[in-house]
């Protein structure tokens, strides 16, 4: 049988079905636009939720908290002193008649530095020696009259009463003589002070005379003569904090350096300390003492002095910058593994400028925020940028 041809649709029915297909694709486009906005509205909502979340978590710094070291060396300012000084007064009235000696020169024990001139001690002298040869003359003829006078009294030919009264004037007249003794040993001790000699081995320091001058005796009525050191050894005081007082003991070994040597270190040795703060500076004072018998450290200056003390093991060291002080207290930010933020409260040892010994509250190895923001509470998310930061990087 024969196929049949196939059907041709009419033009009228091609043209009623080409407006439909028309609208279905512009509906069909209409949709795909809306979808497609939807859609884009719908992730930059998304975006914008995302990272508004991500802004509201603050982006931290953290360091890994280090053990300090069994030792330290502390350095701390000392005032140098010679270990004896003296200033020299007249102990007599007078005047410079001469000087023998200048700043600088050595000098021994009892080694003549000046001789004075003292008329009027000298007068007072003479007059004192014949004070004392009358009363000596007087002494004797009271005590050969006494002895008299007691022989008389056992041939009783003269009166117990006289005879008492004899002996009194001789006991009298001994007395006097003994204090004319004690003036004219006065005054040649006096005399004796004309010269004016080194109380001890050392270096003149200073003089503040000249031949003529006017001398007045004692400490109150002018200034010294001389002024002698003992430089072959010194005295270091210095003001120990006192958070290193308990570690400062006698015999603990030291080092000092000085501005004019840099580089060079000079033994020395704690002697003694005062075993108490001063109430003012809450330090302690220590004085430690020097061979300087090359005269190497000039006394009266200033000195660095090195201390190698042992310290607590194990303790915190944490940067300065991590501190927050706040009304609970002195606190630290802690993160954990999970970059959460603890706020702890800290009790703080040494400080080392930079960084600050952990006494209580911290763990040597965890991690702690630096220079946390003011806004940061505990338990709040944070995001930590990069690496622990070194110790060279927070100083």
């Amino acid at each position: 049988m024969p196929a049949l041809p196939p059907v041709q649709p009419s033009p009228q029915r091609r043209a009623r079905r080409f407006p439909k297909l028309q609208v279905a694709l512009l509906l069909l486009a209409l949709a795909g636009v809306a979808a497609w906005g939807i859609i884009t509205r719908m992730t930059a909502v998304a975006a914008l939720k995302q990272r508004t979340e991500q802004d509201l978590v603050a982006t931290v710094q953290i360091y890994d908290a280090a053990a300090g070291g069994t030792e330290e060396d502390v350095v701390l300012p000392g005032s140098v002193q010679p270990q004896t000084e003296a200033p020299i007064y007249a102990r007599t009235n007078g005047y410079v008649r001469k000087w023998y000696t200048d700043i600088g020169t050595p000098v021994k024990k009892g080694q003549l530095l000046a001789e004075l001139e003292t008329p009027e001690v000298d007068q007072q002298l003479r007059q004192a020696a014949a004070d004392f040869a009358t009363a000596r003359a007087n002494d004797a003829l009271a005590r050969s009259s006494a002895q008299r006078w007691q022989a008389l009294l056992a041939t009783d030919s003269v009166s117990r009463q006289d005879n008492d009264e004899k002996q009194a004037d001789a006991a009298a007249k001994h007395a006097l003589l003994a204090s004319a003794q004690a003036n004219l040993d006065r005054l040649r001790e006096l005399e004796g002070f004309k010269r004016v000699v080194a109380p001890f081995a050392g270096v003149v320091t200073a003089r503040q005379t000249d031949i003529g001058a006017l001398i007045n005796s004692g400490a109150g009525n002018g200034a010294a003569l001389f002024r002698v050191a003992d430089i072959d050894r010194l005295r270091i005081y210095c003001q120990v904090p006192e958070s290193l007082a308990p570690l400062i003991r006698p015999g603990i070994k030291v080092r000092l350096g000085v501005a004019v040597m840099p580089g060079k270190n000079f033994e020395a040795e704690v002697v003694r300390t005062a075993d108490a703060l001063d109430t003012n500076s809450r330090s302690l004072l220590v004085e430690i003492a020097a061979d300087n018998s090359d005269h190497a450290i000039l006394p009266g200056g200033f000195a660095e002095v090195h201390f190698h003390l042992p310290v607590a093991a194990g303790r915190p060291l944490i940067p300065v910058s991590a501190l927050i002080f706040r009304s609970n207290g002195l606190q630290v930010a802690k993160i954990d593994a999970q970059q959460r933020v603890h706020l702890v409260s800290i009790k703080l040892g040494r400080d080392l400028g930079t960084q600050v010994e952990v006494a209580s509250g911290l763990a040597v190895g965890e991690k702690v925020v630096i220079s946390p923001p003011d806004s940061l509470s505990d338990g709040d998310q944070v995001r930590v940028s990069g690496a622990a930061a070194t110790d060279r990087e927070v100083r």
